[in-house]
């Protein structure tokens, strides 16, 4: 009998010690896989989520599977979606094949147009004498106003190409600075197959780019040139919660709290007024009635003159850095007849997760009782990332409708935890009955 007791208990204590942790979230969203087999996920937080949320860090936003157990999670900022590089067309001159090109011994009269593009180069050399060799170019690209990551050059073929540039940046056509020592430029062609490289790496940005020879063999024709432009990543666009005040006591209407209803990740600031109307203000948040007031934007001027399509509005302000703050204070210079409204801008966080256990997956949010611990997921995806591409991407996983789960209960002080002390009590019993049979034991006369 008390070796079945004892099993009895030893069994008992796996289902003991699981706790589950989507019983302490108060709602929860079915999640939408787009890829089965992806592996990871990114779920974009939504705003009924940071309403949910309790956490300052947002830790009780979670990810949990079919039986209710976390998956190694981890927030992320916003989802930037990467933007393929493009390309553009660069005006390009031919340099004299003079001697003392390649010492850089070179003056050059310029005609530029009024925006300031060449129009025309001519170059002239110390020397007088002409000198056979491959031919270098002067690029402008004084209309680029960002970083010019690489150049495309396509020339017409008349035999093998195998020759290095030196690429070199200018601002004012007089003084020169070395951008990439060695570009290698080559068109081979051997038993029918043909080798080419026509794209050599800048990583500069300059009004003026010039191509020197340095070594090799062929010649080549130029035929046209495009520069290829740094990508801009497309961050999602700022949603905005708009927020009506309360003017503060002691102050008149030159103060005016506001209470934000979310842990948005706030990053801008705007005023709006009901009609025409102009002020002085300096935000401040914080984040609960008891702690001390942070400026985070201004003093700034925010204006609205004018009605309809031609209306002229102060733009938004942005904040030093973002955060989660429920407070907010606007105070003016001087008292104001209107009430402002407070527009907070944010931009949506991404909850990156591993699909572990079994699905489906749910996103749980808002608890006193439990939190999320970051798992190393983005570096583990930025490793697949440096092995498939930049374009590499995880899973995309859709909310549904939001649904309780644990409700109020998930809000409140945690309750006693009956499992530990029931764990611990099992194990005191089982230490006993243990005890209890190997005394038995030794009690028994030797046969």
């Amino acid at each position: 009998m008390k070796r079945r007791i004892a099993t009895t208990c030893l069994l008992l204590l796996p289902y003991l010690a699981l706790a589950a942790p989507a019983d302490d979230y108060a709602v929860q969203w079915p999640l939408v896989l787009s890829d089965d087999d992806a592996g990871a996920y990114a779920v974009a937080l939504s705003a009924p989520v940071y309403r949910a949320a309790r956490s300052t860090t947002l830790r009780d936003v979670d990810v949990v599977n079919a039986a209710g157990a976390t998956v190694p999670a981890q927030l992320s900022g916003p989802d930037v979606e990467p933007a393929e590089a493009r390309r553009v067309p660069v005006r390009w001159f031919v340099l004299p094949r003079q001697a003392s090109l390649s010492r850089g011994d070179l003056a050059m009269a310029v005609e530029r147009s009024t925006d300031g593009r060449v129009l025309r180069v001519e170059a002239r050399s110390a020397g007088t004498d002409e000198a056979a060799g491959p031919d270098a170019w002067l690029l402008d690209t004084s209309a680029i106003d960002t970083t010019i990551q690489a150049l495309h050059l396509d020339w017409i073929g008349g035999g093998d190409v195998d020759r290095a540039y030196r690429i070199e940046a200018s601002d004012d056509l007089r003084s020169w600075r070395t951008v990439q020592p060695v570009a290698q430029l080559v068109d081979l062609a051997r038993e029918g197959e043909r080798l080419v490289q026509r794209r050599v790496p800048v990583d500069a940005q300059a009004r003026y780019l010039r191509l020197m020879p340095t070594h090799g063999q062929g010649e080549i024709r130029l035929r046209s040139v495009q520069a290829e432009l740094a990508s801009m990543a497309e961050r999602p666009t700022l949603q905005w919660q708009s927020l009506s005040g309360t003017p503060l006591g002691g102050q008149g209407e030159r103060a005016y709290l506001f209470t934000l209803d979310g842990r948005y990740p706030v990053e801008s600031a705007d005023i709006g007024y009901p009609g025409n109307d102009t002020g002085q203000w300096t935000l401040y948040s914080r984040e609960d009635p008891d702690a001390p007031w942070t400026a985070r934007a201004g003093p700034w001027v925010a204006f609205a003159i004018g009605d309809g399509d031609g209306a002229n509005r102060s733009p938004p302000q942005p904040l030093a850095r973002p955060t989660r703050d429920r407070e907010w204070k606007l105070v003016g210079a001087t008292p104001t007849t209107q009430a402002p409204v407070l527009r907070l801008g944010w931009r949506p966080e991404t909850l990156v997760f591993v699909a572990q256990g079994t699905p489906p997956y749910r996103l749980v949010a808002g608890s006193t009782r439990a939190g999320r611990a970051d798992a190393p997921v983005e570096r583990s995806l930025g490793a697949i990332r440096r092995a498939r591409g930049a374009g590499w991407r995880p899973g995309v996983a859709t909310p549904g409708q939001m649904q309780p789960l644990a409700g109020e209960r998930a809000l409140g002080p945690a309750p006693p935890d009956w499992r530990t002390w029931l764990l611990w009590a099992l194990l005191a019993g089982g230490a006993l009955l243990v005890a209890a049979f190997a005394a038995s034991l030794l009690r028994k006369p030797r046969t």
